[in-house]
């Protein structure tokens, strides 16, 4: 996999703030980079092994590739997960990924928000209003199973860029296809997620 460039720091400009999250216990931030990948392959293998299925590694390596093969094409540049063990962790079918959004010549960001409050009845995360939130649902297939995903976007201007790039960060609640989008497993994690996106906080880049 190859890493991304940063055309604005080739360019000589200023890099934009950087952001964190609050995060529930046992969840961490990763790079969607190739040492990720390589140590959550790892992670995978030896728990495949404790629980004695060295068979599935393969399926989950798999699913693991095209999983940083999509964020990459989707120009992630951070992801939150439940992956460090221990008693506390609250393990979870859910992931949040981050991606910058950039306005484009025909499109402003602006055009985008009033799209999503159009046809998917977005609406601001909290009173503050600095961070739109809406929903989409839709049935996939994974590895011949299928599933449904309840795929939640926040959407916020990124400081001192005019509006012309936001911060995206995806979440995505995965579920039986028998169950309701308002079942109250579903509903809890939804809350989880718009808790954790509103601690949203920015901070100067490191020099």
């Amino acid at each position: 996999m190859s890493e991304q460039p940063d055309l604005r720091a080739e360019l000589g400009a200023a890099p934009d703030p950087e952001f964190e999250l609050e995060l529930p216990p046992g969840w961490a931030r990763h790079a969607p980079d190739r040492a990720t990948q390589d140590a959550m392959a790892a992670g995978i293998r030896e728990r495949m092994l404790r629980a004695h299925r060295p068979d599935l590694y393969a399926q989950a390596q798999r699913m693991l590739q095209d999983s940083f093969e999509a964020m990459q094409r989707g120009d992630v540049v951070a992801f939150f997960t439940p992956t460090e063990e221990g008693d506390d962790t609250l393990w979870l079918s859910s992931s949040i990924l981050a991606s910058i959004r950039r306005a484009q010549p025909d499109v402003t960001l602006d055009e985008v928000v009033r799209h999503a409050i159009l046809e998917y009845d977005a609406a601001p995360l909290d009173e503050s209003k600095r961070i739109v939130r809406f929903e989409r649902d839709r049935l996939e297939t994974v590895q011949g199973e299928s599933l449904r995903v309840l795929t939640v976007v926040y959407l916020t201007p990124v400081p001192g860029t005019q509006r012309r790039r936001a911060l995206q960060l995806t979440a995505t609640i995965n579920r039986p296809v028998d169950m309701d989008v308002e079942d109250p497993l579903v509903d809890g994690q939804r809350l989880l997620l718009d808790a954790c996106v509103s601690t949203l906080r920015w901070r100067r880049p490191r020099a």
